[in-house]
């Protein structure tokens, strides 16, 4: 590979620390794809003659075929995917393969390749997110008016629905997939043609590589162009946004399918027993989520310092940058393949949403925004009363309903016996009609806006 500079191959341990084919290969089919694009050019602008190219073309396709059916053999002393294809190629057609890296280096194959893998994460990210999507609109759909405790601190505050609920998380994974598409849109700018940092003196035509590789553009600038990773560490820093968010999901998972909560009962599908407790159903996928989510963080914070001390243009450093993004890559997939699964097929246990939502005073606002709307009081001074119903409420052992009306006139005489109506929890979540509220029937407006956007 080195040609008639150097006088000895390297020592074995320079070998496997300098090669990449290990997990390299997993951009075989980008790699070949940036080539035929290649070649084509190279033809079109009559830098090599179009009998060469169609060989070269002719004989990717060969290779890709053997890579996807198990036959190819990989070389570790050819260092990564690039040379291992060039070389594979060069036995399949003979001199026309050396024609192939004409007006490229491997700086820019590699930066291409790489785009190109990504790109891809992203779109499959994209549709990941989707999936998920649509199983939590279809849970918000059906519980729109179950009502469920509200927390602040993890202790019960006020009463929302079923469907609200699910209805937040809808709106924090389409954060993530906005930022997916985001991503894709800044990074889709081409390398291919940037050589291997100051461009090339053949007349290569880098619109056409472009647009045949579906990028939007050339990337402007060629020592930029071969020492990006900002598309990796973009793909990073929105995977773990999206990662942290399947974690939160997953925790609650977590806590309400436990036998304190009986919030939701997950599918067997997605549950464990034990081997040695026999009553135990375990929410296994939701706690490999929450765990899997430190490799997304772990890559994003490796990447970044990687490149942090990196001067213009490429240096081998740089090699570094695709292990932890094909983990994370892997791992993001994965987790949300199960938590749309453990969406999909979890049950909600209403009764047990609705016991809960009535427990822990959650009507107290609702009471102190009674006093406040119908006896004209300052908020500050229902707040106190309100407080001081809620101390003897507890010293009562029961709730706020429980409470006669002589009791809450012992704290207030004003107080009449209407103020019951707003103390049930129904009553609670279906006034909180402001936009963005809990109430079923702003529920079921998001829902309808949320089913359109989708589609």
């Amino acid at each position: 590979m080195w040609g008639g500079r150097f006088a000895a191959g390297p020592d074995a341990i320079m070998e496997a620390i300098n090669a990449s084919i290990g997990f390299d290969r997993r951009m075989a089919a980008q790699d070949i794809e940036g080539s035929r694009a290649h070649a084509a050019m190279l033809a079109a602008q009559g830098i090599i003659e179009p009998k060469d190219a169609q060989a070269i073309r002719e004989g990717l396709l060969t290779i890709l075929s053997e890579i996807e059916g198990g036959p190819f053999e990989f070389s570790t002393a050819l260092e990564d995917i690039h040379m291992n294809v060039e070389a594979r190629l060069k036995d399949l057609i003979g001199a026309p393969a050396g024609r192939l890296h004409t007006g490229r280096s491997r700086n820019d194959q590699v930066a291409t390749d790489f785009k190109l893998w990504v790109r891809d994460q992203l779109d499959a990210a994209d549709q990941g997110l989707l999936a998920l999507l649509r199983a939590l609109l279809a849970q918000a759909e059906a519980g729109a008016e179950w009502v469920m405790p509200g927390f602040t601190h993890l202790q019960v505050a006020q009463p929302v629905t079923w469907g609200h609920h699910m209805m937040a998380y809808v709106e924090m994974f389409a954060r993530d997939r906005s930022r997916m598409q985001d991503a894709r849109r800044r990074m889709n700018e081409c390398p291919l043609g940037a050589a291997a940092l100051a461009g090339t003196s053949f007349p290569i035509d880098r619109e056409a590589t472009a647009q045949a590789l579906g990028f939007d553009r050339p990337a402007a600038n060629s020592l930029d162009a071969v020492s990006d990773r900002d598309f990796a560490l973009e793909y990073l820093a929105a995977a773990s946004i999206c990662a942290m968010h399947l974690s939160r999901l997953a925790e609650e998972l977590v806590i309400w399918s436990s036998a304190q909560f009986r919030f939701v009962t997950l599918s067997d599908r997605f549950s464990t027993g034990s081997s040695i407790m026999p009553q135990k159903k375990n929410p296994d996928a939701a706690e490999l989520i929450r765990a899997k989510i430190g490799r997304i963080f772990g890559a994003n914070v490796a990447l970044m310092t990687v490149m942090k001390g990196l001067p213009l243009a490429y240096s081998k450093d740089m090699q570094e940058d695709k292990e932890q993004v094909f983990d994370a890559a892997d791992n993001l997939m994965l987790a949300l393949a199960a938590m749309e699964g453990m969406v999909r097929d979890m049950a909600a246990n209403r009764d047990s949403l609705e016991a809960a939502a009535a427990t822990g005073f959650s009507t107290a606002t609702d009471l102190a925004d009674w006093l406040v709307r119908v006896l004209g009081m300052p908020f500050r001074e229902a707040h106190h009363v309100t407080g001081s119903l809620v101390a003897m409420a507890e010293g009562k052992g029961c709730d706020l309903p429980d409470l006669t009306l002589e009791d809450m006139q012992s704290v207030h005489s004003a107080i009449r016996d209407e103020v019951f109506e707003v103390l049930g929890v129904h009553n609670s979540v279906a006034s909180r009609i402001s936009y963005g509220g809990t109430a079923p029937v702003r529920v079921r407006e998001q829902v309808a806006r949320w089913k359109e956007i989708l589609g």
